[in-house]
């Protein structure tokens, strides 16, 4: 795999962070007048707009279709705005993924490397924007709803985006939306390849003030810097 597709795939799960934090507003709508992709995505918008941390547990499962392979990992996820987040993955992945809102780390633990390179000249995918506070959800992605009983999600909503500017990190996002709770309990991200890449989040809090010095890395002795 390419540097920069490894650092844009590790790079879509930032955008799962985004949709956790985010709530819905009036989550009972009435089943003879359900609110449409628009309506619900003007909601979640809204509500982000006020976000300003987010921190939660995650698992991900993430199946490489070509070669059926699959894997799990677990973690913790600190989103700042603007422009700050963290993933720590449990061990033994170790894996981090760190911005201070200026500089994007992706440390790679099992390779004994970390690229590293200013937020702003990194090639993340284009809903990236949207989690680090500088995007619209509607205007990143064109959105429609989805069938939740074919889904296998009763009770709450799904929300398929398509993104209107193509990016080879990713084709398409479901949004799997809790209706009774109106917060988002998963993202399904899928590639050209057709590799999946889920992320279920669990105990969220929001607007609670990050740890110090969550937003800062400095890898292990011996980590090879790449600066794509």
């Amino acid at each position: 795999m390419q540097t920069m597709q490894k650092v844009a795939i590790v790079l879509c799960a930032l955008l799962a962070t985004l949709v956790l934090v985010l709530t819905l507003g009036n989550p009972t709508a009435r089943a003879d007048n359900p609110p449409t992709a628009d309506q619900i995505a003007a909601r979640v918008q809204t509500f982000y707009d006020q976000t300003r941390t987010f921190q939660a547990t995650f698992r991900q499962d993430y199946t490489v279709k070509a070669y059926n392979r699959r894997k799990q990992s677990s973690g913790r996820v600190v989103f700042e705005r603007p422009g700050k987040m963290s993933w720590t993955y449990d061990e033994p992945n170790g894996n981090r993924v760190v911005s201070n809102g200026t500089v994007l780390k992706v440390y790679e633990k099992e390779n004994k490397q970390m690229y590293e390179q200013p937020l702003d000249k990194s090639q993340y995918p284009a809903a990236l924007a949207f989690l680090m506070g500088k995007g619209d959800l509607r205007r990143t992605f064109d959105l429609r709803m989805l069938d939740s009983r074919r889904m296998k999600f009763e009770g709450g909503y799904v929300l398929e985006g398509t993104p209107k500017t193509p990016t080879p990190a990713y084709q398409k996002v479901l949004i799997y939306i809790d209706a009774g709770t109106a917060q988002v309990r998963r993202m399904l991200i899928l590639d050209a390849q057709g590799n999946r890449n889920m992320f279920t989040f669990e105990n969220p809090v929001v607007n609670m003030p990050a740890p110090p010095g969550e937003f800062e890395f400095t890898p292990p002795p011996g980590t090879q810097i790449v600066h794509p």
